[in-house]
């Protein structure tokens, strides 16, 4: 497999992410008002894995996905399973806003856990990025934070937990390929969710299972873009261009749901984009390779 450092080609994979969540937050949103989270989770990851299956099948059949780093597999999406439930739950504690601009301090974590695990190195285009990127989204969010609370507490632990995921998916791309880490990220984290899906499962309308299969598609796929990103980049690298995901939301929001788009709003995108063309322009700085 191709493992040469390309900024274009880790862009081009984390267009797919990007797109796969924006249309995976609608797919949400009209899912939740039939069925419950852990329902959601277990149905994603279970068909995600049945499609998997064809291309699982083309690179060797079932043998092929063995992995010599199963700890760091089940780590991985043990941290990825409680972050999502944690985000879901914040939701219901404070206002969205301020589960937004928190979420987005994850890059941060992952930035740091990346340097001091992977040995990445950090550089001014970088590190411009990333204070662009935060300062974009708390302008558009414009969360009005006061004094902590739980509900604080749990999204800046979802944002930490989703932060170290994708500083393991990073080292994991080292060993094991993207497809290898999609697969066992079904296998396990429908594990993790079985019982409490079972417990809390109610049968879906055709709406809600037409939902439930575009939640399946993009929440498996989008999980092999960012891995095939992280293949060609660093972590600091293609972490930051996630930013994108809060103006493209505002924007989906404004053309399906007629939310509407200000100034502010404007001003947070456009220096979240300059962070990320900054990002892109900047001078490659040469990372140890993990061979674990």
């Amino acid at each position: 497999m191709d493992r040469t450092p390309s900024k274009p080609k880790a862009a081009l994979w984390m267009a797919g992410w990007l797109l796969q969540l924006l249309v995976l937050a609608i797919a949400g949103r009209e899912a939740m008002r039939e069925v419950n989270v852990f329902q959601l989770m277990e149905v994603r990851s279970a068909l995600g894995f049945v499609m998997l299956i064809p291309f699982i099948l083309q690179q060797g059949g079932f043998a092929s996905m063995g992995t010599t780093r199963m700890r760091l597999q089940v780590g991985r999406n043990a941290a990825q399973f409680i972050a999502q439930l944690a985000w879901f739950l914040a939701l219901t504690l404070i206002p969205i806003g301020e589960v937004v601009a928190i979420e987005f301090t994850m890059p941060i974590w992952t930035a740091i856990l990346a340097a001091g695990f992977l040995g990445e190195r950090m550089n001014t285009g970088k590190v411009l990025a990333i204070v662009l990127g935060l300062v974009g989204v708390i302008i558009i969010v414009r969360p009005g934070v006061s004094t902590v609370n739980h509900g604080q507490l749990i999204a800046l632990g979802a944002a930490i937990l989703f932060g170290a995921s994708i500083a393991m998916v990073k080292s994991l791309t080292q060993t094991d390929s993207s497809l290898k880490i999609t697969f066992w990220m079904s296998i396990i984290q429908s594990v993790f969710g079985l019982l409490p899906a079972i417990y809390f499962w109610v049968w879906p309308s055709f709406h809600g299972w037409f939902w439930l299969i575009v939640i399946a598609f993009c929440g498996t796929f989008s999980h092999y873009c960012m891995a095939r990103a992280m293949l060609y980049a660093d972590a600091t690298i293609v972490v930051p261009m996630d930013f994108l995901r809060v103006p493209l939301t505002a924007i989906a929001g404004w053309l399906i749901y007629n939310e509407q788009i200000d100034l502010l709003t404007a001003l947070g995108a456009a220096l979240i984009l300059f962070g990320n063309l900054l990002n892109l322009r900047s001078p490659s700085v040469s990372s140890p390779r993990s061979t674990q």
